[in-house]
């Protein structure tokens, strides 16, 4: 599914502008994600350009255009200014929808090992070479399926690879994910998702 344009509000949290960017290209979509300072987003958008997304920041304006993703060849983590640990799920999961072999390394951490075996449940073309690097291959098409967010990050890379997919997914805890990301499924729908909250 092509989530659509549309703006959202943030107050200076450059790993949710990161986010919802990161979201709009896997689906094929388009944003503007406004709040964020540029000095911030910039090892951001470093790394989206790198996967071939087109994307600019315009005073406090972060933009998204349509793009055809791109692999990267190589995507490290690191400290300040480098990339954020926080967005590998994501990135992964943008990974698996470009054209081509992708390196994901984060040395800091082990890899959100968790998120990246349901992925493989959806058919994404993963190899994992150790536990801080894995290898995407894409683009390929995803598959939904029932999925576990166990963590804030690794969930929201879940959602953007359950939006991608062929197919119905359902993710629990939701609340999991909303702890970071404030108005989730309304944000979603207000994207063009076809998305709900079951009670």
């Amino acid at each position: 599914m092509k989530l659509g344009s549309a703006s959202h509000q943030l107050w200076g949290d450059y790993i949710e502008a990161g986010s919802w960017a990161v979201v709009a290209a896997i689906t094929g979509g388009e944003i503007e994600v406004r709040g964020a300072r540029p000095e911030d987003i910039e090892v951001v958008a470093a790394v989206l350009r790198r996967l071939n997304v087109e994307c600019a920041m315009d005073s406090d304006v972060f933009r998204v255009d349509r793009s055809r993703p791109r692999a990267a060849g190589r995507i490290t983590t690191g400290l300040w200014p480098g990339f954020p640990s926080d967005l590998v799920s994501l990135v992964t999961v943008l990974a698996t929808q470009a054209e081509g072999r992708t390196l994901v390394h984060d040395w800091l951490y082990e890899l959100r090992l968790f998120a990246l075996e349901q992925l493989s449940g959806m058919s994404a073309d993963l190899f994992l070479c150790d536990p801080h690097r894995i290898i995407a291959t894409g683009p390929r098409q995803l598959r939904g399926r029932p999925l576990d967010s166990r963590d804030l990050r690794s969930g929201m890379a879940l959602i953007a690879a359950a939006l991608a997919a062929d197919g119905q997914s359902r993710l629990a805890p939701l609340e999991t994910v909303e702890r970071g990301y404030a108005q989730l499924v309304e944000r979603l729908q207000g994207l063009g998702a076809t998305v709900a909250k079951l009670a």
